[in-house]
């Protein structure tokens, strides 16, 4: 039996320009419970964490944007999906920045011995508060996990790391700072930047990707930050970078992983729709999910 639970996470607190937290909203409003539940025998939709309209604080010490709120917030979101994954059911959070990908793999990691993670982004999320020129989170939600950054986020949940280095792959960066690329050597991390996506192509490195986590883990989580798209196919994101993964890559890369039966839980996030075009990024959003669970074309 497939069984699909959906979360709404509608937190901006991990960055700066607002809107990414009508996120969840725009996805819904984009018919995500509609496209998807003839892929599944059951499907719920268990609304959104709620988040309110706190005030932006930096912590005092860490220099951090809103520490403490999206700890507690991020807290809220693991006890959801943790629930989720006790009752058999996969977990599909809409987000949101991505700093509420700390939340879903503190509620996912403790069911698994060996969780991989595929990190779909633009941008690696491996800064921590020395090497973030921004202080905010959503840069470090990746770092976290794997145990690097702030104590009150990596142990989040009570244990610590959610992930091992050698069980990510990062897939469409073409945006990192000095301090990633250092943590992705001294780690490391598989990494599959736009570079390898041109001279490959998506068919490869998605063959590569699904072999590499296939032997080693024994569940993967996918996290699609919707910026790892170009901004031509996906304007409503808050830090868009030119040169991006093209919409039919990532349907193909969606329709990889559908075959493969690879995926166990998966979140999109920083839908953005006061910067996007009449939904577009949103509805993207739906079809690239449609793939991910066994849409197919024919």
């Amino acid at each position: 039996m497939k069984k699909l639970s959906i979360i709404g996470m509608p937190m901006d607190l991990g960055q700066l320009r607002r809107g990414v937290d009508m996120g969840p909203s725009a996805i819904r409003y984009a018919e995500v419970v509609e496209r998807l539940k003839t892929l599944f025998d059951e499907i719920e939709d268990l609304g959104d964490i709620p988040v309110g309209r706190p005030e932006v604080v930096i912590d005092r010490e860490s220099k951090l944007r809103n520490l403490e709120l999206v700890t507690e917030k991020n807290g809220k979101l693991a006890e959801e999906v943790d629930k989720v994954v006790q009752r058999g059911w996969f977990p599909l959070v809409l987000g949101g920045d991505h700093s509420i990908a700390i939340g879903t793999l503190a509620g996912v990691s403790k069911h698994y011995k060996n969780l991989g993670v595929i990190w779909y982004d633009a941008h690696g999320d491996l800064n921590t508060a020395d090497t973030s020129p921004s202080g905010n989170i959503h840069g470090m939600p990746l770092a976290v996990s794997m145990g690097i950054g702030h104590k009150m986020l990596t142990e989040l949940g009570g244990y610590c790391p959610k992930v091992s280095p050698e069980n990510i792959v990062i897939i469409g960066a073409r945006a990192l700072d000095e301090g990633e690329k250092d943590l992705i050597k001294e780690k490391g991390i598989k990494v599959y930047t736009m570079h390898e996506i041109d001279r490959m192509g998506m068919a490869k490195v998605m063959e590569e990707t699904i072999a590499y986590l296939k032997n080693r883990t024994d569940g993967v989580h996918l996290s699609l930050d919707l910026d790892g798209l170009d901004p031509q196919d996906a304007p409503g994101v808050g830090t868009p970078v030119f040169g991006g993964i093209t919409y039919r890559e990532s349907h193909l890369a969606m329709e990889m992983l559908a075959e493969a039966n690879l995926i166990t839980s998966a979140e999109f996030v920083e839908v953005n729709p006061i910067l996007d075009e009449r939904n577009k990024t949103a509805k993207v959003a739906v079809e690239l999910m449609g793939s991910l669970f066994g849409e197919k074309l024919l």
